[in-house]
């Protein structure tokens, strides 16, 4: 009887809350199922359109006997103005809408603390951009993680900026003068107009990334979407400079999305079933890359939450046409735009068949994985980055907002598997600035990508090492899988203190 007690009592329930953002949305939830995965009882607290991304994936595990599932809140739509559906941030959202969802989310804080307490949490993953629930997690006595969407060399580098303002030294707003990133394991270069607006000079979402800090430390630790082998020496280095735990789970794309439904699906709302339209589009895609010779074709992707103005998309169709190499293209244009020049070129390619242009969402997880992709132009979103590393790919890296810029010198400076297209400026999420990078720079970028020269054959070669380490990595007795593992037991072990009253 003894044992059969203690069975009950260390079955730990885990509820995660991923933040209203496809791209945090997505590995949030991949982290959650692995938790399932392995034996802790998991729901997912989300709304509706949030819940929509994701539920499919979270039926098959279910039906796989699996302890997960969601539990949908509704999002007050009326209250702040938003009309129903609209409670996401992506490409699409109208900028006039962002405070309004903000604002939403802020609503549903009261009534998601007491779902913690009613479905009886063990402990309470969240999303770095809700720090409030530090404070809820104490005050029910549970322990709470924070996941922190983006690479740990980021949060690093973040640290470093925030620490030393080494950018300060710089009195020009020149894009030629730059500052070294101090405490680093590596000596690593930046100009102040690649660092996002927040560090270059206090303002709002400074304060709020101060309140995500000091939630991060008031935790139990963080949990990344990484993996040792990638960025092992910032994970360290992060732990000790933050001194908190930190747990890297990653690849979590590849460790949880095993199934052909999983990621023929990942990231695309399942509102209501496809039509027959879209499926075909989704079918084609692959048909015509079935079609193309292996590492023959370039992927190009600015992921879910990028659009550019008809400026700029001129000048990477331009070059995407001057380059030789097929390739396929995700394309999202401005909102208000002509887009007559694009329809014309994707007549041209499609009649060549040198390219294919996919409007809107793709299956990128099939594409990237197929063999004919030899390469691929990315925003280095990190969601990107990780699902490139798996498919054994270098990347020519277009950073804009967010952490990007990092990521960009994880990639180009310190892996050695991505050459810079040579953007200048961070800025704005939906804000397009003045910067225009004209096509020579980008056929160079190509041109090293998918050349046959020694750097671009060495840099493939590494790409395909990380590959093969990530693969390890979610094995038994791999780095991911050991942290995993060490997790949910450091979990199980704090309920039963929990519950003799340590």
């Amino acid at each position: 009887m003894e044992s059969a007690k203690e069975e009950v009592d260390t079955k730990i329930k885990v509820m995660f809350l991923p933040f209203a953002s496809t791209s945090h949305i997505i590995p949030m939830v991949d982290i959650a199922r692995l938790f399932a995965m392995h034996g802790v009882h998991v729901t997912i607290i989300a709304t509706p359109v949030a819940a929509s991304l994701f539920q499919s994936s979270v039926g098959r595990d279910s039906s796989l006997g699996r302890s997960i599932r969601t539990h949908v809140v509704k999002f007050p739509a009326a209250e702040v103005g938003l009309p129903v559906g609209v409670e996401t941030f992506n490409a699409d959202t109208a900028p006039d809408m962002l405070p309004k969802i903000a604002k939403g989310l802020n609503l549903l804080e009261k009534e998601i603390e007491k779902l913690f307490e009613e479905l009886e949490a063990d402990c309470i993953v969240t999303d770095m951009f809700y720090p409030w629930t530090v404070d809820a997690a104490a005050r029910l006595g549970i322990p709470r993680l924070i996941f922190l969407a983006g690479s740990c060399f980021a949060h690093s580098a973040q640290h470093s900026v925030k620490t030393y303002a080494p950018h300060k030294d710089i009195k020009s707003d020149s894009t030629d003068d730059k500052f070294s990133l101090p405490g680093l394991p590596h000596r690593l270069e930046m100009t102040p107009l690649q660092l996002p607006d927040w560090l270059r000079e206090p303002n709002g979402y400074t304060h709020l990334m101060e309140m995500i800090r000091d939630s991060e430390r008031r935790s139990l630790g963080s949990v990344f979407d990484s993996f040792y082998e990638l960025e092992g020496e910032y994970l360290d280095h992060y732990k000790k400079a933050m001194g908190t735990k930190s747990w890297s789970l990653g690849p979590v794309s590849m460790w949880a999305n095993q199934d052909a439904a999983d990621k023929a699906g990942r990231g695309q709302a399942k509102l209501e079933q496809k039509g027959k339209e879209e499926e075909e589009e989704d079918s084609g895609c692959l048909k015509w890359l079935h079609s193309k010779p292996e590492n023959s074709v370039l992927y190009v992707s600015f992921g879910s939450m990028s659009k550019f103005p008809s400026s700029q998309l001129v000048e990477i169709a331009q070059a995407l046409e001057d380059s030789g190499h097929d390739f396929m293209w995700v394309v999202k244009k401005k909102d208000g735009e002509d887009g007559s020049f694009l329809e014309e070129f994707e007549k041209r390619v499609k009649a060549s068949n040198k390219g294919y242009l996919i409007w809107g969402w793709a299956p990128q997880l099939l594409i990237l994985e197929n063999a004919a992709i030899g390469g691929i132009v990315t925003h280095c979103g990190w969601n990107t980055v990780m699902e490139s590393v798996n498919a054994g790919l270098a990347m020519a890296t277009w950073p804009m907002f967010a952490e990007q810029f990092f990521n960009e010198k994880l990639l180009v400076d310190v892996l050695k598997i991505g050459v810079a297209v040579g953007v200048k400026e961070w800025r704005k999420w939906q804000e397009f600035g003045e910067e225009v990078v004209k096509k020579g720079k980008i056929a160079k970028a190509i041109a090293l990508l998918m050349g046959n020269g020694e750097e671009s054959v060495e840099m493939r070669r590494r790409a395909r090492e990380l590959s093969d380490a990530a693969k390890r990595a979610i094995k038994f007795g791999g780095s991911s899988h050991t942290n995993l593992l060490q997790l949910i037991q450091e979990l199980k072990s704090l309920k039963l203190d929990r519950i003799n009253g340590k």
